[in-house]
């Protein structure tokens, strides 16, 4: 009896409206996310498509709330800066050498000009000093020009495709549609690339998932990896982990990590391996951790000629039939982390889907449709038969066979990977191939072992294998692991202030969107009093006598302010809060009126449509003042002081500032407003006029 609503991409904000009110809603974080954003930038509660954040069940959790839990969700409208900076600093790049120019620490992913660079740079750039206040920015552009040269590679990081960088995610192997990297890094890889530079964006609206999934009532989820992440799901989200044993007993052997001195032995020992079980039919699935990876192994098997299918970035398209073949007889795929998560790989095939090539893929005409049914069902009999044939010949070969050619930085994306054999109790195997020079233990454990290898006198091709390695391999994760959970704790410390001045922000439009006549005069009187009371304070100060009040100043601000002209004589012996009182009596006259000049329900309106637009402007406004303040704030070190401390108090400072200039721009446009007479007519139509040029402003970056 429950009513069930989906959220896919392409619904206008009547059937988004109509899938939030059901009992369920079933959609993607991104989908939901943005949607929470949009709803925060619109200007009448009628618009509004979410229902109140109530209870959230989120499939795969571990990768949305850790691996995903850094990325922000950002809304933004195009900027007006030229892009020919990024060209200009590109072009010096290449010129400066690593451990001369500049340093490179791979475990944090940071890189750094020494003093020869900055002076290297100061000289390319014609500038004088890079740290002055005035060349920040350039200073800024270059570190991103130095990342995107040093710490981002083409087809692994990224891959270019119709003249375009895009992003690939490093957990999943996919490509990030419309995804773009923040603070220049994008525009400094396109530069690198030679393609064209897009400008950069404004930011209007932004949440991470972990801030928008902390602000749900009750949060839960599932997924078939998340043990070793228990410690960062109770600290940041309360939650625990409670692991359900499989409902068939799990016999897939995972054999121990193999670990050798070079790539290429590393490489030999892969393709051998592949070539031994493919040859006695045994489906082969390898993993990789980079489409450049996936293509020097197509590459290898090619060679020896080997027939294989490839599932990376570029060749995400045939997905669903790379899968569907993946656990047929003799079967060869090599994927990127893009075949991990949540995908089922029938052994001996997938009938239906061979049924539906061999009837055809296109839909069929509307006088065909019978003609095609049968066809189908032809083919899906016999699809059953041959499947059900392989089934027993691949189970005879030992079921799906796992080759690992790389440890990832995270355990449970090897764990992801090992999970797709040995599903539902049938056989299986396992192992991971490692070498010296693999980023993980290039990085973070490779010299232990690569001690131990010398001192057993090892030489090329051979290869170590011993539970003692594994260990070693698990302790290297667990370093990474611990060490990007301090950076996500870390980004989330910060963030939580931002977040607090969002969700304050929000909540203050929320009340002046769904205000009627009685609370926006409420609203409109609250802020002139805020006003008052602190020009009063400014003109007046504590612990003076009248004599000493500047109230030729509070004059001026007054009629500044409110467009209304006061005489503030006669104030013997008043204190501030009289005066207070007999300031605020003179603007509620002006207040009255204006109700009489254009009606209350006209001029409270207008006041309303001000308010939301004056809080839209000036949050835009300080979402970039914020980013400036994040950016600079860890040279705060240098002065003995905590940063994190620092950007706390300082977003403080701004967001009261911000808050403050809201009140008065807001109050400075009301009374000064002229309101002319209009048919509902016409009413209707500025307000259609309007919700359009809403919806062309959001657009997503």
């Amino acid at each position: 009896g429950l009513t069930v609503g989906v959220i896919v991409h392409d619904l206008d904000d009547r059937e988004r409206r109509e899938a939030y009110a059901c009992d369920v809603t079933y959609g993607t974080n991104n989908e939901f996310g943005f949607d929470y954003l949009r709803d925060n930038m619109k200007l009448f509660l009628t618009d509004y498509t979410q229902r109140g954040l109530h209870y959230a069940i989120v499939d795969e959790v571990d990768s949305i709330l850790i691996d995903e839990a850094r990325t922000p969700l950002i809304i933004s409208g195009p900027s007006e800066e030229s892009t020919d900076k990024y060209a200009r600093i590109n072009a010096i790049i290449p010129g400066l050498k690593r451990e001369v120019d500049y340093t490179i620490d791979e475990k944090a992913k940071t890189v750094n000009l020494t003093e020869q660079g900055i002076h290297t740079v100061e000289t390319r750039l014609s500038v004088t000093n890079l740290y002055d206040p005035d060349n920040i920015e350039i200073l800024h552009h270059v570190h991103q020009a130095l990342r995107a040269h040093t710490l981002f590679r083409r087809d692994v990081d990224y891959l270019i495709e119709d003249s375009k960088v895009k992003i690939i995610d490093e957990f999943t192997g996919r490509v990030l549609e419309g995804r773009r990297w923040s603070d220049g890094l994008h525009q400094a890889v396109e530069a690198k690339e030679g393609v064209k530079v897009e400008n950069e964006n404004q930011t209007l609206a932004t949440v991470t998932y972990q801030n928008y999934f902390r602000m749900y009532g009750k949060l839960g989820g599932m997924t078939g990896t998340a043990e070793t992440e228990a410690e960062e799901f109770a600290k940041i989200y309360s939650l625990d982990v409670v692991v359900v044993p499989t409902n068939k007993e799990m016999i897939r052997r995972d054999g121990h990590d193999l670990i050798f001195r070079t790539e290429k032995e590393k490489f030999e020992a892969i393709i051998e391996d592949i070539q031994e079980r493919s040859t006695r039919g045994q489906p082969v699935l390898v993993g990789t951790t980079s489409v450049e990876k996936s293509e020097v192994l197509a590459k290898l098997l090619k060679r020896i000629k080997i027939p294989h299918h490839v599932l990376n970035a570029k060749y995400h398209r045939q997905e669903a039939m790379i899968i569907a073949q993946a656990g047929r007889k003799g079967a060869v795929t090599i994927a990127t982390n893009m075949a991990g998560r949540g995908t089922d790989i029938l052994l001996g095939g997938n009938p239906e889907y061979l049924a539906r090539t061999e009837a055809g893929e296109a839909e069929p005409e509307p006088d065909k449709e019978a003609q095609w049914e049968r066809a189908y069902a032809a083919a899906l009999e016999k699809s059953r038969g041959l499947c059900a044939k392989e089934k027993e010949e691949v189970i005879g070969a030992g079921g799906l066979h796992i080759v690992g050619s790389e440890r990832h930085e995270a355990r449970r994306i090897d764990n992801q990977l090992r999970g797709r054999s040995g599903r539902q109790g049938d056989p299986g195997s396992s192992r991971f191939y490692l070498s010296l020079e693999d980023e993980l233990m290039r990085i973070f454990g490779g010299d232990r072992i690569k001690t131990l290898m010398e001192r057993l006198g090892m030489k090329e091709g051979e290869v170590i294998e011993h539970p003692w390695v594994n260990k070693s391999v698990e302790n290297a994760q667990r370093r990474v692991e611990g060490h990007n959970f301090d950076i996500r704790k870390h980004l989330l410390e910060y963030d939580d202030v931002m977040n607090d001045q969002r969700l304050a922000i929000y909540k203050l439009r929320r009340t002046v969107i769904g205000a009627d006549m009685p609370t926006t005069k409420e609203l409109a009187l609250d802020l002139v009093e805020g006003v008052i009371i602190d020009e009063v304070a400014r003109a007046c100060p504590e612990r003076t006598h009248v004599d000493e009040w500047d109230l030729a100043a509070l004059e001026e601000m007054i009629r500044e302010q409110f467009a209304v002209n006061v005489a503030l004589d006669n104030l013997d012996d008043v204190t501030r809060e009289e005066l207070e009182n007999r300031v605020f009596a003179d603007i509620e006259k002006a207040i009255v009126a204006k109700e009489k000049t254009f009606t209350p329900e006209a001029f409270y309106g207008v006041a309303r449509v001000i308010y939301l637009q004056t809080i839209d402007q000036l949050w835009k406004e300080h979402l970039r003042e914020m980013d400036q303040l994040r950016e600079g704030i860890g040279l705060r070190g240098y002065a003995q002081k905590d940063p994190k401390q620092e950007y706390k108090k300082e977003g403080y400072n701004l967001f009261a500032s911000m808050m403050a200039t809201v009140g008065a721009t807001v109050l400075q446009k009301v009374f000064r407003v002229v309101i002319q007479a209009h048919t509902e007519e016409d009413y209707e139509a500025r307000l259609k006029a309007q919700r359009e040029r809403q919806q062309r402003m959001m657009r997503l970056g």
